[in-house]
C-alpha cells in the first residue's frame, strides 16, 4: 500500500543529490585535554543546537529524534534551538519529530532560514510558544498532505488509501490551527492549494513569534 506524505520537494530546487552536497570543514578546538578536532555540526549540537538542513525522512528523523532525546538526558532544564531549512517529506517523520519535540521536557526555540515547507514547517510551529522565530527572508509553505501514486491497486486497496490521507488532513488542520491563530476551517481552506508565507506573512498568520533579523533580538532563551 502506498504511504501518503507531503508529497515530496515543496520547491522547484528538488532534493540535493548526496554528490553534489558541500564538503563541511572540520577544525580544531583547543580544550583543557589539549586539542579537539571538531565538525560545525558536532559543534553546534555541543551548543544544544539543532540544524535540520535536508528532506524530513526517517533517516533525518531519527537523527533529530535522537539529538532532541540526548540533549534531555544531558540537561532536561536547559533549552534547546532549532535551525530549520528543510523542504519537508514524509508525514511519518514529521509526526515522529513533533511528538518528539511535545514528549520532551526542555523548551525547544525554532528558527527558520531559508524555508520551512511543508512537513517542516510543523515543525517550525510546534516550537515553544513566543519561541518560534525566522529570519527576514525565509518563507515557509504550509498545504495538505499528498498521496504519492494513489489511484493504484485493488478497491478496497485505495479505499483504505483515501481514508488515511483524510485522518491525516484532518490531524494537519488540528495541529496548524493550535500552533496558529488560525481557526481550523480556515486552515481547510488554506492547505487546499499550496500556500506560501513570507517571514511577515507567517508572523501575522500565528506560525512564527518573530521575525528575527538580527542576534541582538533573539529572546534571552538561546542567547
Amino acid at each position: 500500500m502506498n504511504i501518503p506524505d507531503f508529497g515530496g520537494t515543496a520547491f522547484s530546487g528538488g532534493v540535493q543529490a548526496p554528490g553534489s552536497r558541500y564538503i563541511l570543514p572540520s577544525f580544531e578546538e583547543r580544550t583543557a585535554y589539549g586539542f579537539k578536532r571538531q565538525d560545525p555540526y558536532a559543534k553546534l549540537f555541543e551548543d544544544r543546537i539543532i540544524f535540520l538542513g535536508v528532506q524530513v525522512d526517517d533517516a533525518s528523523a531519527d537523527d533529530i529524534m535522537a539529538q532532541l532525546l540526548v540533549l534531555e538526558s544531558m540537561d532536561p532544564d536547559r533549552d534547546i534551538m532549532m535551525y530549520i531549512n528543510s523542504p519537508g517529506g514524509s508525514f511519518t517523520a514529521m509526526t515522529a519529530i513533533y511528538d518528539t519535540m511535545q514528549y520532551i521536557r526542555p523548551q525547544i526555540q525554532t528558527v527558520v532560514l531559508g524555508q520551512a515547507a511543508s512537513a517542516a514547517a510543523v515543525i517550525a510551529a510546534a516550537g515553544t510558544p513566543g519561541r518560534r522565530l525566522a529570519l527576514p527572508n525565509a518563507r515557509i509553505l504550509i498545504h495538505q498532505p499528498a498521496m504519492g501514486e494513489a489511484g493504484h491497486g485493488q478497491a478496497s486497496d485505495i479505499e483504505i488509501q483515501a481514508a488515511e490521507i483524510l485522518r491525516m488532513r484532518t490531524w494537519l488542520e488540528e495541529t496548524l490551527s493550535r500552533h496558529s491563530n488560525r481557526t481550523q476551517d480556515q486552515v481547510n481552506v488554506d492547505i487546499d492549494r499550496d500556500k506560501i508565507l513570507s517571514a511577515e506573512e507567517a508572523l501575522e498568520y500565528g506560525l512564527i513569534d518573530q521575525v528575527l533579523s538580527s542576534r541582538k533580538t533573539l529572546p534571552a532563551l538561546a542567547r
